[in-house]
């Protein structure tokens, strides 16, 4: 089963959390145990699992990323986004989750996030369930 979901974002850099709507996609599969790939299918953009209960783990990778990567910093890539491109690369472009009973074996405190980090925008992320 591929599905397709549309995330919007509403500034430059943002995360925006994604868990819920993975988890319908898994329960709608009625696939009980197998794979799910997450992907995001942009350069500009990635996907990560991490700490859900307090967004302030959020905010320290977004200023994390920024302080390694800064917007300018004489970059040669002309659109003035090779930030965007570099921070999706340290990223990833894929997650891939267990599932396990119906459910995704996340951890106590996980959720998934698409990561903007040019926007905003309109994207899309890919979910690929897989039984097995």
């Amino acid at each position: 089963m591929l599905k397709r979901l549309t995330v919007r974002t509403s500034s430059r850099t943002q995360f925006v959390d994604i868990t819920s709507e993975i988890v319908k996609f898994i329960e709608e599969s009625k696939v009980r145990n197998g794979i799910c790939v997450v992907f995001v299918p942009h350069t500009t953009a990635g996907i990560t699992i991490n700490e859900n209960a307090d967004p302030s783990v959020r905010q320290d990778i977004m200023n994390t990323l920024n302080k390694l990567v800064p917007p300018s910093a004489g970059y040669t890539h002309l659109e003035g986004n090779a930030d965007s491109h570099i921070k999706a690369s340290l990223v990833g472009s894929s997650v891939t989750l267990i599932i396990e009973n119906g459910r995704p074996l996340l951890g106590t405190w996980q959720g998934i996030y698409f990561c903007e980090f040019d926007g905003p925008r309109t994207r899309s992320v890919y979910v690929k369930i897989v039984e097995g």
